[in-house]
This record gives structure tokens, C-alpha cells and sequence, in this order.
């Protein structure tokens, strides 16, 4: 039977706040958020009698206050109760889009509420505890609710209030062992950093109480709506706390949802969209029936098209539509499309991109609910493509179309891997991006930076296929390949393998460096350890990748040279890289939330989170910053140490000539890259099957682009030209005595 209560109808609108601290009264939290600066005054006897003749009626005509330019002919077939407090009311109309309505407040139910000035307020049934701002329009609204124990979507606990109320995130595990409280504010690292370290007590603890710290416990908090806000033709808005400039229409309910906008980051949500327990950030895009529930939406991302997004959080700048991901954390600049995609139980770490028919999760084949999968930047698993968790990628692994029985632990980045079916074999193509697609992956690098729509870079998210994390994977996945190279010659002759590490290496480096590619493609070259089952995996193109590799470390120590002696001039360029101190403290790098940051500094944070020297998460995010400040010169360091590594050469004993031929080298190698970039693209104008559903070359041209035009190959080009002209430069002033 529910529980159905009778009150007065005097007690409408009032005892909001059951327990009011000593001297204070029921509004003392409303007037604290009301920063309008209206000056109200009470209502004039000829008002009174006009709202009277508009079909106004009130539970107590002195509660309603006014601003001096108050027009009560605006105000009709309304019914008020509580204290309400109305700004000026002008005799005209708002008009956003296609939407035109006259300023006033119309056949509305209204109970203790703020407007600011010039709202146009139409046919709301039921309005409740909420502060509008300026020249706001609601128009067709069913419920516009707040309760006095109102969170806003943030996983904290009221005064008086269970803990079993709190909401929390299940993130990148279903078992909830990894789960977080989100709040409004939070970024990915802040998420990240709070899923790992799970055996750290304290540490948990301290995560807590920063949540908790950065909100009050009170009850009485209004609802907000910011200036310029337009909600139209919505059902049910209950605790909703809203920005200026955001636009909802059609919504269906949203509940419990902080929903940030910005004149310069406009928030819209759309037609038959339900959201519950959430946090939304600025310039967010969520329409046709979406549904989230436990999640946040971080800054300039997009759910459209029926997308489920449960228990996840979701970075900056992604879009997810059509399809379902529970249990996720996502890093920023993630896309994922179609109807049939699938994510669950995972933590993506960006730059990704989910294709159709993906199943990552909730495949039923194990013994619990799902465990969880960590996918490093740029995981892109192709069309059909189901995994078994648990599975890590390293960065950039291309999953071909298959269905992957088998947990995989997959350490070597830019790898294609395959499930070979009639051989029963899992393939790895190590380097598969670099060899055969790179216009895909520098494309793409550049697509990320351009979609960045933030009007302030900070921190700085690493988009570059060559960055810290990646080259380190790099230099590991050399010596993994080396190994396997060693242990397959060896196999092959019938001698027995070394178990020293060091001796096995050493053996598959000289191979490596000594043989010819023809001779290490007929070994049958396999790994261990990269799938949980006793069938064999294979590697092939070791060679090419293995050398490829190398390129592209020595590509990455190149690019710090530049940089780090841009502007330099004479023996200045090469005194100044003789003289780098390179460091060994920021060799290991973590990605925290798409921002890479050395390790050491990361463990300092947590250290300074359990002794109480960061006790915000304001605190915590001015470390994020700091650490942006200092990456270029960070990331240039480890270029320069990454350098002295593969060529063998202490920067302290460089000499002209050395920098001379490296210089050399490099240009090589850009040119290289800048061709397979062109050539990569070029296979689509070339091949038969592409070309075969356009009548002619002219109509392909006309469809798809001329492949002269393309913009991108073109930009290419003249930055090879331009480094042209800047090697030749520097080389110069290395000639200079």
C-alpha cells in the first residue's frame, strides 16, 4: 500500500529545513545561493488585486516579494505557496531558436522558488525549491523538484543521512572492488588514481574524505538554474543543478544530475534522454533517447542515439552512440558507434575507437561476473570482435575481426593480433601500424589535437603515437622480440636455450643485427605468456618491427634534439646537448587520466594524500597542472635519454659529426614515414574493389576527394620541406667554428 500522508495546505512550501542550526531560518541556505542582488520588496495593495484578476491565488500574498520593476499583468493562472521572490518582469518576449514567449510566469504551480529577471515561465504542473536566473525560459514542464537532501548527482552523504544512500561509480570491474564516489569536477585521473591502489587503506580513506570535504553536509539546498537556460517540453527534473546557457528539451527525466554549462562550453540535452545519478560536464551534447545512470559525462563529450552508459565514467572530447558500456573508465577522446557495440568492465585509456559488432565483456565464459580488461591508448578492435577478460593491450593494438577465447596479455604496442582459426594460432604482427598504415596513425594523432575543443589546453593530454608510455613499451617489446628470435634460431638448430635473460638477448640482438630479413622470416618465431591457453602464438614481421622500432625511438630522441636546442645557434647547439643531465627519476611514466606523468611524481602525490598535505581535490588537480607545466621538458629529457640508449652514444661524448649523421638519418626516416603515409592512402585510389562502385576515376574524385587534394597528405609534405630547410640550417651552424 503506498504510503499516502495528508498535510495542510498551509505547510506548502515551508519547514524545508527540519533542523535549523541556532538563530538561522528556513532560507538562510537559499539566500546564501540567491547572488542575483535583486532588491525584493513586498507586494503593493493594487498588485495583490491584479495577480488576484489574472487567476493568482497565493497562501499568503506577504510572502510573495518583488523587484521595483515587477509587472504583475505577466503573471497568470498561477498558484503560489511559500515564500516566492520575482525580479523585473518587462512586457516582451525571449526568443531562442524557433521558441518565442512573452516574459512572465503562466499556468504554473510554484511552491517557495527564486526567478530572476525577465523569465518566461510556462505551464510548469509542479515547481519546487529552485533559484532561476536571468532570462530564463521553462516552457512544458511536468516537475521541476528539488528535495531538501539533494546532492546534485555528487557521492556524498547528507547530515542525519545512511550510508547506504551514497552513490558510488562500479568502475573497470563488475565485482565493485574498484568503485569511486564521483563528484562534480572530477577528470579521469582523479578516477584512475582512485581505482588503483585498492590494498591501500589509508589511501582509499583519504580518497573519501577529499569527496566528502569539498561539499557541505547541510540539508536545504535549492535547485539552480543558470542565466539563459532553456528547458522545454521535459517530464521530470528532481535535484537538478544547472549552468548558464544550457538548452533541455524533451527530456524525459533527469535526476539527481549536476549539468554544467558555460556562455563559451553550452550544455544541451534532447528529446527522451533519462539521467540519474550523474555529473555532466561543460559543452556536453546528450540527445535522442540516451539513458546513463551512475556516471559522469566529462567536459565536450557526446551521448547520442539510444547510447547506454551505466557505472562508467566517460573522458573528454569522446562520443558514444548507439551502443552500451557499463563498468568502463574511459580516458579522453573516445569513439564508439553502432548499435551492436559492446564495453563492459574495462579501463580505456584513449585515443580509442570501438567498432560494430564489439563485444569487450559480459561474454559469460568465466566463472564470476566479468574481471576487467585494460586497453592502453589507441585500442581499436576491429568489426565482430569479442575478448575474454581479463585482458591488457599495450598501446595502439589493433584487434583483427575474430572471436578471442583466451585471456590475452598482449605487452608489445602497434600490433596487429589475430585469431588464426584453421591453424588454431594466435598472430601478433608487431609494429603493424608503422608498416602498413601509417597514415591511419598519424592522422589520427593529429584528428585528437584538432577535436580538442577545450578553450584552455590544460593539462596537456599526450595525443602523439610517440610519447613516454609508448616507447617505452617500444624499447621492451624490441628485447621481447630479440628473445623470441634467439629462442626460435636456437630451437631451429637444435641447441639449447640459454636460461640467462641476458644471455638470450644478447643472442637475439646479433641475430637481429646480422642477419638478413629473408633468414629471420622462415623462423617460426613464438612467444609465451601472451594468451592464457597452450596453443601456439606466434610473432611475424619480426624483423621489419624490430628495426622499424628502432626508427621510431631514434625518431623520438630526434624530435627533443630540435626541441631542445630550438634557437640555438653555432657550438651553442651542440654544447647544449653535451651538457643535458639526463635523469633516471622520470623513466617510468603512468598515464593519469590521458596526461603522462613519471611515476616517482605520481607516488609523491599519493604519499602527500596520506600524510594530509593535499587534503582537496582543487590540490590534487594544481598538481595535474604543475606536472603539464613541466612535461614538454620532461618528455624531451626521456626522448634524450631514450636517444643515448638506441644509438649506444652518451650525449656528454657527441660530437659534430655524430649530430651531423643523426641529423641525416633522421631526415631519412621522415621521409620514409612521409611516404608511407601518402602510399597508405594511396591503396584506396589504387585498389580495384574500392574503385569498382564508382562508374570512373572522375565520379571517385567527386565522391570520396582527389587524393592530390587531400588536405591532410599535403600538410605532410610541406612540414617534410619545412624540416628540410631546418636541418639544412642546423647542420650549417654545426660547420661553424
Amino acid at each position: 500500500m503506498n504510503n499516502i500522508k495528508k498535510i495542510a495546505v498551509g505547510q506548502l512550501g515551508y519547514g524545508f529545513i527540519k533542523d535549523l542550526p541556532k538563530g538561522k531560518d528556513e532560507y538562510y541556505l537559499r539566500n546564501k545561493q540567491n547572488r542575483s542582488g535583486i532588491q525584493y520588496r513586498k507586494l503593493s495593495a493594487l498588485e495583490i488585486e491584479i495577480l488576484v484578476r489574472n487567476r493568482n491565488t497565493s497562501d499568503d500574498w506577504s510572502n510573495i516579494l518583488v523587484s521595483n520593476e515587477f509587472n504583475p499583468e505577466l503573471v497568470k493562472n498561477c498558484s503560489f505557496f511559500g515564500l516566492i521572490r520575482i525580479g523585473n518582469l518587462e512586457n516582451s518576449c525571449l526568443s531562442f531558436s524557433d521558441l518565442v514567449v512573452p516574459i512572465g510566469i503562466y499556468n504554473s504551480t510554484i511552491i517557495s522558488c527564486d526567478f530572476g529577471n525577465n523569465v518566461s515561465v510556462h505551464n510548469v504542473n509542479y515547481m519546487s525549491h529552485y533559484i532561476l536566473g536571468n532570462e530564463v525560459i521553462i516552457n512544458n514542464v511536468n516537475e521541476l523538484v528539488t528535495t531538501n537532501h539533494s546532492k546534485f548527482g555528487n557521492g556524498i552523504v547528507k547530515k542525519g543521512e545512511s550510508e547506504s544512500v551514497r552513490i558510488w561509480l562500479e568502475l573497470c570491474n563488475e565485482n565493485t572492488g574498484r568503485k569511486v564516489l564521483p563528484f562534480n569536477g572530477m577528470t579521469a585521473g582523479d578516477a584512475y588514481l582512485w581505482t588503483r591502489h585498492r590494498n591501500d587503506l589509508l589511501l582509499q580513506k583519504k580518497f573519501i574524505e577529499l569527496t566528502d570535504n569539498q561539499f557541505d553536509d547541510k540539508l536545504g539546498y535549492y535547485g539552480k538554474v543558470g542565466d539563459r537556460t532553456v528547458i522545454k517540453n521535459c517530464k521530470i527534473i528532481k535535484d537538478v543543478w544547472i549552468g548558464e546557457d544550457a538548452y533541455l528539451k524533451g527530456a524525459n527525466k533527469i535526476k539527481n544530475v549536476t549539468i554544467n554549462s558555460h556562455p563559451d562550453a553550452k550544455t544541451q540535452v534532447g528529446e527522451g534522454c533519462e539521467l540519474v545519478n550523474g555529473i555532466i560536464g561543460y559543452g556536453c551534447r546528450i540527445f535522442y533517447g540516451i539513458k546513463a545512470v551512475r556516471f559522469v559525462l566529462s567536459d565536450y563529450s557526446q551521448l547520442k542515439y539510444g547510447a547506454r552508459l551505466i557505472n562508467s565514467f566517460l573522458g573528454p572530447n569522446a562520443t558514444i552512440s548507439c551502443c552500451e558500456v557499463l563498468n568502463s573508465l574511459i580516458f579522453p577522446a573516445h569513439e564508439q558507434h553502432h548499435n551492436n557495440s559492446f564495453l563492459c568492465a574495462a579501463l580505456v585509456m584513449g585515443q580509442s575507437n570501438i567498432a560494430a559488432g564489439a563485444t569487450l565483456g559480459s561474454n559469460h565464459n568465466s566463472r564470476g561476473a566479468d574481471g576487467e580488461v585494460i586497453m592502453g591508448r589507441g585500442f581499436w578492435p576491429g568489426l565482430c570482435v569479442s575478448i575474454k577478460h581479463n585482458s591488457v593491450f599495450a598501446s595502439f593494438s589493433l584487434l583483427n575481426k575474430g572471436d578471442y577465447n583466451y585471456e590475452l596479455n598482449i605487452p608489445i604496442p602497434f600490433s596487429l593480433i589475430s585469431n588464426d582459426p584453421l591453424k588454431d594460432e594466435l598472430v601478433i604482427m608487431p609494429g603493424y601500424w608503422f608498416l602498413y598504415n601509417f597514415y591511419a596513425l598519424a592522422r589520427n594523432a593529429w584528428k585528437y589535437v584538432d577535436r580538442d575543443k577545450r578553450k584552455f589546453k590544460t593539462p596537456i593530454w599526450e595525443y602523439g603515437y610517440l610519447a613516454p608510455d609508448s616507447v617505452n613499451e617500444l624499447i621492451e617489446a624490441r628485447k621481447i622480440i630479440a628473445k623470441a628470435v634467439a629462442t626460435a634460431q636456437l630451437n631451429k638448430d637444435k641447441k639449447p636455450v640459454p636460461v640467462d635473460e641476458v644471455k638470450l638477448l644478447g643472442i637475439g640482438e646479433n641475430l637481429l643485427q646480422t642477419k638478413t630479413k629473408k633468414v629471420i622470416d622462415a623462423l617460426e618465431v613464438t612467444v609465451t605468456g601472451f594468451e592464457n591457453s597452450k596453443r601456439k602464438a606466434k610473432l611475424v614481421k619480426s624483423y621489419d618491427a624490430y628495426h622499424m622500432f628502432e626508427k621510431m625511438i631514434f625518431v623520438y630522441g630526434m624530435e627533443a634534439v630540435l626541441h631542445y636546442t630550438e634557437n640555438k645557434k653555432g657550438k651553442a647547439i651542440l654544447t647544449t646537448l653535451q651538457q643535458t643531465k639526463i635523469g633516471t627519476t622520470h623513466l617510468i611514466w603512468t598515464n593519469i587520466g590521458g596526461q603522462l606523468i613519471p611515476q616517482k611524481n605520481v607516488n609523491d602525490l599519493i604519499t602527500k594524500i596520506k600524510k594530509d598535505n593535499i587534503t582537496s581535490w582543487d590540490q590534487v588537480h594544481a598538481f595535474y597542472e604543475l606536472e603539464s607545466e613541466k612535461y614538454i621538458s620532461r618528455r624531451d629529457h626521456h626522448a634524450l635519454a631514450c636517444l643515448e640508449t638506441i644509438t649506444n652514444t652518451p650525449l656528454s661524448k657527441l660530437t659534430a659529426t655524430k649530430l651531423t649523421s643523426w641529423l641525416d638519418n633522421y631526415f631519412e626516416i621522415k621521409k620514409d614515414i612521409t611516404a608511407r603515409i601518402q602510399n597508405t592512402r594511396a591503396k584506396d585510389y589504387a585498389n580495384p574493389f574500392r574503385k569498382m562502385v564508382y562508374e570512373n576515376e572522375a565520379e571517385m574524385n567527386a565522391v570520396v576527394g582527389a587524393l592530390k587534394d587531400n588536405s591532410f597528405i599535403n600538410d605532410q609534405n610541406a612540414a617534410l620541406d619545412k624540416l628540410n630547410a631546418q636541418l639544412t640550417e642546423i647542420k650549417k651552424q654545426l660547420k661553424l667554428k
